[in-house]
């Protein structure tokens, strides 16, 4: 990398994760006598540039606290909200008020797979870019656009469609002034990128690995697992 900077991630960690079928939120999900939450940060972490990872994590979360994170001295809690958007905005206004970091990297907490090199390139694009830039992986299968009653009714040109993928990194001034804005007005904010697109601005994209899966259903579990064993075997 070019050039070195201090940064700051923040995951929203305060989803119940009902996809899952489980008795605890899929963050709180085990994989080799870790949770979800605790691999993914322990990444984050592992990066030389990454000095801090805030959890967004619900007000009254049994889990967070019986986790070694919680004492954690690079892991800040803050409270999370209803939304994505919420949980994203507590963290950046924790962030503003310390007003440390420039840039911030935010990262889903079930998306415990991204790889250190795909984060190096995120941060060289990101801080080279007017705007800011988010990894993502170029659709492969045929789309489909369907009725409401899950009939077909055409095929989606898939060339320069991408599966958006986090880390997505942005100024944290200015990430933090679009999200306010599109909350008070009632955008639907998916994810951070998408709080640029709707005032016309347009972040990058960084390639991404296709194994930087976010575990949303119950086989998504074992084939974190495998990628995060493989990982390990090959380091």
């Amino acid at each position: 990398m070019s050039q070195t900077h201090s940064l700051v991630a923040v995951v929203p960690a305060a989803g119940v994760g009902s996809r899952m079928q489980a008795d605890r939120p899929k963050q709180y999900l085990s994989i080799d006598n870790k949770t979800v939450l605790e691999h993914t940060v322990d990444k984050l972490l592992s990066h030389p540039e990454i000095k801090k990872v805030i959890v967004a994590v619900s007000e009254g979360d049994p889990f967070f606290p019986t986790l070694s994170l919680a004492n954690h001295p690079d892991v800040i809690r803050v409270a999370g909200g209803l939304e994505r958007a919420d949980s994203v905005l507590s963290a950046l206004n924790y962030l503003s008020e310390k007003q440390d970091f420039e840039w911030v990297l935010v990262h889903d907490a079930a998306r415990p797979c991204v790889k250190l090199e795909s984060i190096n390139e995120l941060i060289e694009t990101a801080t080279g870019h007017e705007v800011g830039a988010i990894l993502a992986s170029p659709v492969r299968d045929t789309m489909k656009r369907s009725t409401k009653d899950d009939h077909i009714d055409h095929t989606v040109e898939r060339s320069n469609l991408w599966h958006a993928l986090t880390p997505q990194m942005f100024k944290v001034n200015q990430l933090k002034r679009l999200l306010e804005e599109a909350l008070f007005s009632g955008i639907s904010i998916t994810d951070e990128a998408s709080a640029f697109e709707w005032k016309g601005m347009h972040p990058a994209i960084v390639n991404g690995e296709a194994s930087n899966i976010k575990i949303t259903q119950p086989e998504d579990l074992a084939l974190a697992e495998f990628y995060l064993k493989r990982e390990k075997e090959t380091a």
